[in-house]
């Protein structure tokens, strides 16, 4: 191996002193994000460049970042080294795939964050929508019946009570138009 990395001509030499170890803490980052740890459980080397937005949930100057590209630019530039006459294209052609890897990486992260979203039902989502009876809810608050209504894209089967003199028979449309003690939806018949 040490002949092998003596017969480099050095700029060559610089990029396997980038690539091997980048390659080596690019597989303890991945098997501790899969582990769970994430790295950020061992230390926090990320740079202030923070753009947590709706659209970029992620950092763009961080530790994992530069690892990502600097593994996809000396591998790149490695890989295209002696393809070409001039030095520079491979150079190029490395800083597109480390590029590359970044924006695999960002969109990657993308679509994970999308997974990520808090679904808790907000039963105050439910005032205005519209539904059907399961079970008749009887007149002027007398009890309870049940109604089936669409809230935060999911069917959802809840109680509700309505002010209305006759009951509200199965399979009647009904309107919410209010919430009682944070759990009951208060409904009219449309």
């Amino acid at each position: 191996m040490n002949e092998f990395i003596a017969s480099l001509d050095p700029f060559l030499k610089a990029l396997y002193f980038i690539a091997i170890p980048c390659s080596v803490i690019f597989l303890l980052q991945t098997i501790l994000t899969f582990v769970g740890m994430d790295g950020h459980d061992i230390a926090d080397a990320d740079f202030d460049g923070n753009l947590d937005t709706e659209h970029t949930p992620f950092q763009l100057f961080s530790f994992r970042n530069l690892i990502n590209f600097l593994l996809g630019f000396s591998w790149g530039t490695i890989t295209f080294y002696h393809s070409f006459q001039q030095k520079w294209v491979a150079i190029v052609l490395g800083v597109v795939i480390g590029l590359s890897l970044l924006a695999l990486f960002f969109l990657i992260l993308k679509n994970m964050y999308k997974l990520a979203q808090d679904n808790t039902m907000n039963i105050n989502n439910a005032v205005g929508k519209t539904g059907q009876v399961y079970l008749t809810i009887p007149a002027a608050k007398s009890g309870n019946g049940k109604v089936h209504i669409a809230i935060q894209g999911s069917l959802r089967e809840l109680e509700a009570v309505t002010e209305q003199e006759q009951p509200v028979v199965t399979g009647s449309n009904i309107k919410v138009i209010g919430i009682i003690n944070n759990s009951i939806l208060l409904v009219e018949k449309i």
